[in-house]
């Protein structure tokens, strides 16, 4: 049998496109060839042993047909699009795969193009050069003609890993966000921060996201950072949860003896979690007495032989919130009361035993190694001692409150809080920003109403605060589009035309910009509020509050009346006065529990206070303990432009986005859909 010519060749590259001259080129012959770890210079063993395959034709052309559940980044001139398990695509020469994860390029060679390409005709990298009209024109043809929709982010033949959702790139000129730019300070803020164990319960971090620079994932955490070591029981607080996705992502929560979901589902996929559902699982959706409500708190209850973990968070239990966009995570672990000590509850504890209490869970008994027969209810949680909490819950639930409980809920509970609270003059009507994924139904009275009680507090000298303007961070038609997963990241900021495009609400909109920490392209599903001066802020509350009186409530009856229809939950990272220092406690480390002593008696009196990553010491430093948030978006947010015009979900665009698509389109967020 004659041995058949290469018609072309895989040419290994740097991480940069530059050719790997010490690594094998891979001949390509015609018909098809497999792509895998057994067949390529990648010893890697998370590329599958048959990865993808080349079809590859006499003239030079050739097939790419992704086999395995890992994708390909296919780079065709400037246009890159993921392709995941079953895509195609037409690759000529010049074009560059990237096997994912593991990030290992190769780029495709005609054997006709080496015969009749002199070096005069490429660029050191072995590149055809963009001025040749001839390639430039046939590549374009390629690429329409082989355009495929996005495999769905949580496709269910690809559910147990679909890899990274990395792209690199807009067709329009967008600046590729693995490139450097430079942050408010010079740097990139995320690359240097870190804290240490005993201070992360003062600080929120953000969820990894696939497809940003590794050095901004290095401080932020994932859902097995979270649910880990000896849980006993766990209880999830959320509104969507995908189990097929949780059970395959989490398996601890398969050994977990007793897990209660809360969630905010309802119809088939309910029906379906109910059917597949473990044994030691009981699911429970809290009462929406008022229409159009939802259960949206997402939060998080483990507990442990020796202590309670409390975690607060924006992601809904599905795979692209926990993967692909901008969240945030609060969490603190909390020891059980020493029963011999005269410890009383403190106001986080009042705060989390009122919220629970209202969602009326059904009891059920277990044993735990240092108490016995226990009922989980609201009872149980006042077993733990909170009085290191360094933040304060601000939670929302449905009704009508008026009296004693016309300020312990919503943006009233935030009035409330914030009215106790003194903050620094430079303060005094300083800006708010409102940051958030999904706008409601607005009018310029409620605005005003909810900056009253954002406003709240007074300064050193006991003068009110006063109102601050309020900017709105959202994002535009453009972010979105050339946001890591194009349009479909517009499904999760779903609000409509008519709630967007207000004559009123152009003078608040500010840009989502978050190029010091490497997140403008991964769209924010966090919600952030908080009051800044420069860099530093008064205030900041992570919640699962959207921007709407649905969430926040409104005030009725001459202000004498809350009216909510959701359940919401948030921390607030307030200023306080450090008495020493707060024990170091962990559920997860034996229970240790040790006192760390203040250095001296003055600091003892030092004030705690908050910051962005870009935040600049000054001589002022040692008079307080400042504590930096990894806020993600940049302070302060940039205005809209004349050219950006603010997304809404119900609007058609037909520019096409980083994956060739137009708006609308199906996006599939759960793998039994």
């Amino acid at each position: 049998m004659a041995l058949r010519s290469p018609v072309g060749f895989l040419v290994p590259l740097k991480a940069d496109l530059s050719v790997d001259a010490s690594a094998a080129r891979v001949p390509i012959l015609a018909g098809a060839n497999a792509l895998g770890r057994s067949d390529l210079p990648v010893s890697d063993r998370r590329v599958s042993r048959r990865h993808a395959s080349l079809h590859a034709s006499g003239d030079g052309g050739a097939e790419l047909v992704v086999e395995g559940p890992n994708p390909v980044a296919f780079r065709s001139g400037n246009q890159r699009r993921m392709l995941f398990s079953r895509s195609k695509a037409s690759v000529i020469n010049g074009d560059v795969l990237e096997l994912i994860p593991g990030r290992y390029f190769f780029r495709y060679v005609s054997q006709d193009s080496e015969k009749h390409t002199s070096p005069s005709n490429t660029d050191e990298t072995g590149n055809v050069p963009e001025d040749n009209e001839t390639l430039k024109v046939k590549r374009k043809r390629h690429i329409l003609e082989d355009e495929t929709l996005m495999r769905p982010l949580q496709e269910k033949d690809n559910s147990k890993r679909v890899g990274s959702s990395l792209v690199t790139g807009c067709s329009d000129g967008l600046p590729d966000s693995n490139k450097a730019v430079s942050s408010h300070n010079g740097e990139e803020v995320l690359r240097h921060f870190s804290v240490s164990e005993d201070a992360l319960p003062s600080i929120f971090r953000l969820l990894r996201v696939k497809g940003i620079d590794s050095w901004a994932n290095s401080s932020a955490v994932g859902l097995n950072d979270v649910i880990q070591g000896n849980v006993l029981v766990a209880v999830l607080s959320n509104y969507m949860v995908d189990i097929d996705w949780l059970l395959n992502d989490c398996p601890t929560l398969r050994n977990i003896p007793h897990v209660l979901v809360i969630h905010g589902e309802s119809g088939h996929t309910l029906e379906y979690m109910k059917k597949k559902k473990p044994a030691n699982w009981i699911l429970h959706k809290p009462s929406l007495p008022i229409s159009y409500g939802t259960h949206h708190s997402k939060a998080m209850l483990l507990v442990y032989p020796q202590g309670l973990r409390v975690v607060v968070h924006t992601a809904n239990l599905i795979y692209v919130d926990w993967n692909n966009k901008t969240q945030g995570l609060w969490m603190q672990d909390f020891p059980l009361k020493d029963e011999s000590s005269s410890k009383r509850g403190c106001p986080f504890e009042s705060d989390l035993v009122e919220y629970i209490n209202v969602l009326k869970w059904p009891e059920f008994s277990v044993i735990l190694p240092s108490i016995g027969h226990i009922n989980i209810n609201p009872s149980f949680f006042k077993k733990f001692d909170y009085c290191s909490a360094v933040v304060r819950l601000v939670a929302s639930v449905p009704g009508y409150h008026t009296g004693s409980n016309l300020k312990r809920w919503g943006h009233m509970k935030l009035r409330a809080v914030l009215e106790e609270c003194t903050f620094d003059k430079v303060f005094q009507r300083s800006p708010l920003v409102y940051q958030f994924s999904s706008l409601g139904s607005l009018d310029e009275k409620w605005l005003s109403e909810l900056a009253v009680s954002m406003s709240s507090g007074v300064s050193d000298d006991k003068a009110p605060l006063g109102l601050g303007r309020a900017q709105i961070i959202w994002p535009a038609v453009e972010d979105v589009r050339c946001s890591l997963e194009g349009y479909a990241a517009g499904n999760a900021i779903p609000s409509p035309q008519k709630n967007v495009e207000k004559e009123f609400l152009k003078k608040y909109w500010a840009k989502w910009k978050a190029e010091n920490t490497r997140h403008s392209r991964a769209m924010p599903h966090i919600k952030s509020y908080t009051r800044y001066s420069g860099q530093k802020l008064a205030w900041f509350l992570l919640t699962s509050a959207n921007l709407s009186k649905a969430a926040w409530g409104a005030l009725q009856k001459n202000n004498s009346q809350l009216f909510i229809r959701s359940y919401e939950l948030g921390v607030l990272f307030l200023p306080y006065k450090l008495q020493g220092r707060a024990p170091s406690f962990s559920c997860t480390d034996s229970g240790h529990l040790a006192e760390v002593p203040s250095k001296n008696h003055d600091e003892e009196r030092k004030e705690t206070k908050f910051a962005t990553l870009c935040w600049q010491e000054n001589k002022t430093t040692d008079l307080c303990n400042v504590i930096r948030l990894p806020v993600p978006y940049e302070l302060p947010p940039p205005p809209y432009t004349s050219e950006d015009v603010p997304w809404s979900w119900d609007r058609r665009y037909t520019k096409r986005d980083v994956y060739g698509q137009v708006w609308p389109r199906h996006v599939q967020l759960y793998m039994e859909e």
